[in-house]
């Protein structure tokens, strides 16, 4: 029996972790182990996804969140090797860029644990992101490096993996599974009255909600575009609330509870275009034929960019609103299969298979 640990700790780990347990339960000789660090501690954050996306719960929960990154990533580095010492895994998966994505390669890596980085190879190239720090160092440590594009493996190249005892294999990106497995249970969010066409828009990222001067000038385009282009449904998260209440902002959009992931995809497959600071809405914007106008001044998934459906314009009042002039109702179209055509669970099984029997 081959045993690995799946570390998680926030919504896109959780639905990636869904899809990637879903294939091993169909595999003779793995047992898994799913430990949630608490990372994301709302219910509507975090137990909503697994009861929507019937997973069973984590058999291990450490409770850890809140506090500075160092605080809260020290916290989660000594109960993931409490627990690592104690079940003994043969590898870890992780997954992304989170700190309890860094904190489970930094406990397996002290420990010899093998490490297997589900979302490889991403990079924004802003060293001043939390999230670029975590993948960098992730991707370091990790065994088994799993990249969800052409552009991802490049960018490894680049750092020198060529010339490092690692695996690096292009599996795809897991979430488009997710996106096309759950597609057909999207609901729409409790209440929600508004004809399809409305805009989407997510904002969350620190580098936005900690930055008075950027998350102003977010708003003020919000509140434009809701009044001149189409209306704006804001999912409000709980940073973002804080930020806003903090600056005495006022928001003049369709507010609503943070949704699950259900109800998530339906607003994507609903809307006539996102507008969002979000890694992973980005890509399923794209997922579900809708350009996508992004707040921030990067963005790891370049061929998104570079294929003309993701406009990369920073928190920029003028620009976000010109975008989304420019962008509203466009449809965009996959050909090519450009994240795996939904079969990267699968792929990622199959090279843990290679991984165990070696």
């Amino acid at each position: 029996m081959n045993k690995f640990v799946s570390i998680v700790g926030a919504r896109p780990q959780f639905i990636k972790a869904a899809m990637i347990s879903n294939k091993i339960q169909n595999v003779d000789g793995i047992e898994e182990i799913m430990v949630h660090t608490g990372q994301h501690f709302d219910a509507n954050m975090s137990d909503i996804f697994f009861n929507q996306l019937d997973i069973s719960r984590p058999e291990i929960h450490h409770h850890i969140h809140g506090g500075n990154h160092g605080e809260m990533t020290g916290r989660m580095l000594v109960e993931i090797e409490k627990t690592l010492i104690e079940h003994k895994p043969d590898g870890v998966l992780v997954y992304g860029d989170t700190n309890s994505t860094l904190a489970g390669a930094l406990a397996s890596s002290k420990l010899h644990i093998p490490i297997a980085h589900v979302e490889s190879g991403l990079r924004s190239f802003d060293i001043h992101m939390p999230e670029e720090v975590n993948r960098i160092v992730t991707d370091r440590l990790s065994d088994i490096l799993l990249c969800p594009t052409d552009i991802s493996i490049h960018n490894l190249e680049c750092e020198g993996f060529k010339n490092l005892s690692k695996r690096v294999v292009k599996v795809g990106d897991v979430m488009q599974d997710a996106a096309l497995f759950f597609a057909s249970r999207a609901v729409a969010p409790a209440g929600f009255k508004l004809d399809p066409g409305f805009i989407l828009s997510t904002v969350h990222r620190a580098e936005n909600t900690d930055d008075p001067e950027r998350l102003t000038s977010i708003i003020s385009a919000l509140n434009d575009i809701h009044q001149t282009v189409s209306p704006v449904v804001l999912p409000l998260h709980p940073r973002t609330h804080n930020a806003i209440k903090k600056l005495g902002l006022e928001l003049k959009v369709h507010l609503i509870e943070p949704v699950g992931y259900l109800e998530m995809i339906w607003l994507l497959n609903n809307c006539g275009l996102v507008l969002t600071d979000s890694g992973g809405v980005q890509k399923e914007a794209f997922f579900f034929g809708k350009a996508c106008v992004t707040l921030r001044d990067q963005t790891e998934w370049v061929e998104l960019v570079n294929l003309g459906v993701n406009d990369i314009v920073g928190a920029d009042c003028k620009k976000i609103i010109e975008s989304v002039n420019h962008n509203f109702g466009r449809v965009v179209h996959d050909t090519n299969e450009l994240y795996g055509g939904g079969r990267t669970s699968q792929n990622i099984v199959n090279e843990l298979m290679k991984w165990s029997y070696e």
